[in-house]
Formats: structure tokens, C-alpha cells, sequence
């Protein structure tokens, strides 16, 4: 049966000791959806929001949340991240805006948290840059798609393939 890692023998919570873990090369992609007005949506697909490029700013947010994640969770390991990429699909037909985010690294320990928190951060500057048009759009969906590297192997979620994404999302980067 698994356990919960973050608990030691007394049930005290504590940073898990990561220290004899062997360093493997580890990628998680994570994904969700923002839904609003078609108004709004076709705000963000012109480019014409009136505080700018909100796909472009809400790409940055998603890259510094990943990078910030141990700022944030308190229980989560500092890590040296090889890379982040934040990607947008536009569908119409939903009005909505999905993101994808990979995040790589070569270390002792995984990533999900910071592709998770990737998403949602880029999620929430979508919502936060638009808000003054339309302040009921809702984020749904954060998801951990998948993961690899690791003791634990490979992880790919059973719904990954009925996202709806359009765009690779495992890319791993050149080596």
C-alpha cells in the first residue's frame, strides 16, 4: 500500500529527504481550461485586450509560477529546472482557452508540482487581465497529464487523449 511521503513515523509533517535519489532526466505536463464569454475570447484571439497580449503575459506567469512553485508549496523541493514551455490552444466553439505546460529537469525528484502550477498561474493571469470584460469565467480541468522519470517510472493519465489539445504537448527538449 503507498503512503503519504510528506508524514514521518510520528505523523509530523516534513520535507522528504530526496538526498539518496538518483538524478534521472523527469518531465510532467499538466493541463486546464479557462471558459468565457465569446466576446472575451475574441478579445484574447485578436489581440486587442485592452492591457495587451494576454496570451504572451499569462506565458511568462505560467514559466515564473513553475519556477516559484517551492515559494509557494511549503513542502515542495527547490529545483534547477532545464526548461518550461506554456502552450494555448484557442477553441472557439467552447470559448475557452486551454493551456499545456511541460516542465523538464534533471534531478532527484519530479516536476508536477511546477507544471501544475504553471497552468494554473497562467490560467489565473488569463483571468486577471480580463476580468474587467468579464469577471464569470471560470478555470476547470487542472490536470496532471503526465509524468516521466524517476523510481516511480512513467505516469500518463487515462483522459490525456480526450483533452482536446491541438498541439504536441510531450516535447522533450533536444539533448
Amino acid at each position: 500500500m503507498r503512503t503519504f511521503t510528506h508524514f514521518d513515523a510520528q505523523g509530523q509533517a516534513h520535507m522528504v529527504d530526496v538526498a539518496d535519489k538518483a538524478h534521472t532526466h523527469r518531465v510532467a505536463v499538466a493541463t486546464g481550461t479557462i471558459h468565457m464569454q465569446a466576446a472575451t475570447w475574441k478579445l484574447i484571439e485578436s489581440g486587442t485586450a485592452k492591457k495587451g497580449d494576454v496570451l504572451g503575459i499569462a506565458r511568462i506567469a505560467g514559466i515564473q509560477a513553475a519556477k516559484k512553485a517551492s515559494d509557494l508549496i511549503p513542502l515542495c523541493h527547490p529545483l534547477a529546472l532545464t526548461r518550461v514551455a506554456i502552450a494555448f490552444d484557442m477553441h472557439a466553439a467552447s470559448n475557452s482557452v486551454q493551456c499545456s505546460a511541460t516542465v523538464e529537469t534533471v534531478g532527484p525528484t519530479g516536476v508536477e508540482i511546477e507544471a501544475l502550477a504553471a497552468v494554473q498561474m497562467a490560467l489565473l493571469t488569463i483571468y486577471d487581465m480580463c476580468k474587467a470584460v468579464d469577471r464569470g469565467m471560470t478555470m476547470t480541468d487542472v490536470k496532471l497529464l503526465e509524468k516521466h522519470g524517476g523510481k516511480s517510472g512513467s505516469f500518463v493519465a487515462n483522459s490525456a487523449a480526450s483533452t482536446g489539445a491541438t498541439n504536441n504537448i510531450f516535447q522533450p527538449s533536444n539533448k
